[in-house]
This record gives structure tokens, C-alpha cells and sequence, in this order.
């Protein structure tokens, strides 16, 4: 992974540009709208991982989320992606790396903590990706200041704290080690992002992530179905199967999308901010689940430390973990744009509004 995130591409940065004129209210509304549908959709595919732990295996689960997303995007991305077949055939190693860790693994382990791990506690623990996205950052070089590091401390207190009540039978913290699996596949991710080539177009790049990644999930698919059988196809396995594939994949995206293209990457991470809190109310709602004063404590201390390491950025952290990004939609999202890259990570980085791309599930 070292060697493909030190390959030379074009800077996410650009020199300062004039300030762009200030955008109607109704714009800034309509983005703000968005930014909270993408990242109420997202916070719905944790209460669907855990909805179908004991209905649909793990890896199962992740290859028909991904194939179903595949269809989805594939009106607006295998075109794109054909017609750039040399450039990511050029950049295969760096596409490969992608798909594996946001795509194949990320996802999977997302569905494999849902087996012990309430929903909540899944969106605790991914809304602390920022935190793992910032030790990335320092490994290639950057220095964090006191302000981040402080904040990084916070959010892993936090993270702590939930791994050591997230036993849910399977052991103590084995949930909460698997989630945090998953938000380190994530934010390795994410880090890639930031050296998408830049004349890599988005769409087509998020497309061919979920083929490649599909593609890496089948032989395990293969090895699921004949040891633990196939699922059997209901309105109970099946619906929830479509709204990780289509929402959670395409309209949370392009809705997410647009809302950076809208109020920038900045605006639109707060508005990510909310995602526990979304996936706490829905897990309650749909699933019967409930906070206890742990989790809220956990709660208080990770969005404090990543609004506080945030803070040091311009106008980083914001989004990042996801839900795509990308929940377990998470991956899906936080692929790449065409404007700006998104997902649970989407927004984390250099903060520029549409410039670069930062992702889904």
C-alpha cells in the first residue's frame, strides 16, 4: 500500500483562487438538504447490516450489496469506464488496492460486526474514522499539530470505551475489534483517494472499484455458499439487499455529490456530523436497540475529538467514515465524483469544495 501512496500524481491542492460569489439561499438550502439525505441513507445500511445478521451471511451479504450496486451505477459509469480502460488499466495496481480495501474488505467486516455489534455502536465506531485517517496522514509525512492530536486522543477514548461493552456474546469487544477493522480498511481508503490520478474520471472510477471489487468477493462467495448454504430470497432479505445496492451506492451519492458541488466539502462534513445520531435513532426505531450511558459517553467523546481535530483543517475530517461513505454503504460512496469525491469520507482533506476527491458506504 506504501508504494502505491507515494506514486506521483497531480496535487489535490491548487493555488489560491478568487473567491467565488456567494450562492443563492436557496442553493445553500437545497445542499444542506442533501448532504442530510446522503447522510440519513448511509446511516440506514448500519441498521441494515444488523438487520440481516442472522438472515444473510456476512460475505454474502457483501458480494449482492456490490453487485446490486454494480447495476446501479452502470448507466452512468461503464461507459466512462470503458472509455478509459487504458488509463485504469495503467493505474491498476492503485485501482486494485481501492477496491479491495473500500470495496471487498471494508464492507464485509462492516456486516461481520453486525453479527455481535448493535447499530449504534457500529456508527460510533466508523464516525471515528477521522481519527484513523489522521495516523494515515501522519505515517505519509503530515504533521497533525497539538490541536488534531488532541482531538485524535478523544475520539480513541471514545472508540475505547465502546470496544470494551461490545461483547454482545461473541467475547468481549469482538464487535467492536471487527467495526474498528473496517473503519482501518476505510480510512486506508480514504488516504487513497486523496492520489486518485486526477485525469481519472470519478464515475468511472467508482464503477470499476465495484466491479473490481465484486469480482475479488466471488471465490469467498463461492466458499460461503457451499459451507453456510444460501440465503433464501423474501421481501426480508431481498429489500434490504436493494437499499444498501441502489441507496445507499447510487442516490446517496450523486445526492452527496451534489450537495458539495452546492456548499462545498466544509458545510457538507457537518452535516455528516449527525450520522450516530441518525443511526442511533433508527436502530431504536426499526430494530428496538437503545443507548445506554456508556455509548453516550463513547458518543460525547468521539464527535468532540473529531470536531476538534477537525477543526485544526481547513475544512477537514468533515465527512469522513461513513457510511458512503458510505454505513455500509459507506464504501460505496466514498468512491469518487465527478465534482468531489464522497462517501463517509468524503469530505476529509484539503477541504476544497469540489475540487478533489476525499468516500460512500
Amino acid at each position: 500500500m506504501a508504494a502505491v501512496l507515494n506514486r506521483t500524481t497531480t496535487p489535490t491542492t491548487s493555488p489560491a483562487s478568487p473567491a467565488r460569489p456567494r450562492r443563492p439561499r436557496g442553493a445553500a438550502v437545497l445542499g444542506l438538504a442533501l448532504a442530510a439525505l446522503a447522510t440519513a441513507v448511509w446511516s440506514g445500511s448500519f441498521v441494515t447490516s444488523r438487520a440481516l445478521h442472522d438472515s444473510v451471511p456476512p460475505i454474502q451479504h457483501a458480494f449482492w450489496r456490490w453487485v446490486i450496486a454494480l447495476a446501479a451505477v452502470a448507466p452512468f459509469g461503464a461507459r466512462r469506464a470503458w472509455r478509459q480502460r487504458r488509463l485504469i488499466r495503467r493505474h491498476g495496481r492503485y485501482v486494485l488496492l481501492a477496491s479491495l480495501l473500500g470495496v471487498a474488505v471494508y464492507n464485509t467486516l462492516v456486516n461481520q460486526a453486525g453479527l455481535t455489534t448493535p447499530a449504534a455502536t457500529m456508527g460510533l465506531i466508523m464516525a471515528a474514522s477521522p481519527v484513523l485517517m489522521a495516523v494515515f496522514e501522519r505515517l505519509g509525512g503530515t504533521r497533525l499539530g497539538a490541536r488534531r492530536t488532541a482531538g485524535l486522543l478523544t475520539a480513541c477514548a471514545g472508540v475505547l470505551l465502546l470496544t470494551l461493552g461490545t461483547g454482545g456474546g461473541a467475547g468481549p469487544g469482538t464487535g467492536g475489534l471487527w467495526m474498528i477493522a473496517a473503519a482501518a480498511s476505510f480510512a486506508g481508503y480514504s488516504a487513497l483517494l486523496r492520489r486518485r490520478p486526477a485525469e481519472l474520471d470519478g464515475v468511472a472510477f467508482l464503477f470499476t472499484t465495484f466491479l473490481v471489487g465484486a469480482v475479488l468477493l466471488l471465490p469467498l462467495q463461492a466458499a460461503s455458499l457451499a459451507v453456510q448454504g444460501g440465503f433464501r430470497p423474501a421481501p426480508a432479505t431481498v429489500l434490504p439487499l436493494l437499499y444498501v445496492g441502489v441507496a445507499s451506492s447510487a442516490v446517496a451519492f450523486f445526492a452527496w455529490n451534489r450537495a458539495i458541488a452546492l456548499i462545498g466539502a466544509a458545510r457538507a462534513g457537518l452535516v455528516y456530523y449527525l450520522q450516530p445520531v441518525l443511526v442511533a435513532l433508527l436502530s431504536r426505531a426499526l430494530l428496538g436497540e437503545s443507548l445506554g450511558l456508556p455509548q453516550a459517553l463513547a458518543m460525547t467523546l468521539i464527535l468532540g475529538g473529531v470536531i476538534l481535530g477537525a477543526g485544526a483543517g481547513a475544512g477537514a475530517g468533515a465527512g469522513a467514515g461513513a457510511g458512503a461513505g458510505a454505513g455500509a454503504g459507506a464504501g460505496a460512496g466514498a468512491g469518487a465524483g465527478a465534482g468531489a469525491s464522497t462517501g463517509g469520507g468524503a469530505s476529509t482533506g484539503s477541504g476544497s469544495g469540489s475540487g478533489s476527491d476525499r468516500r460512500a458506504r
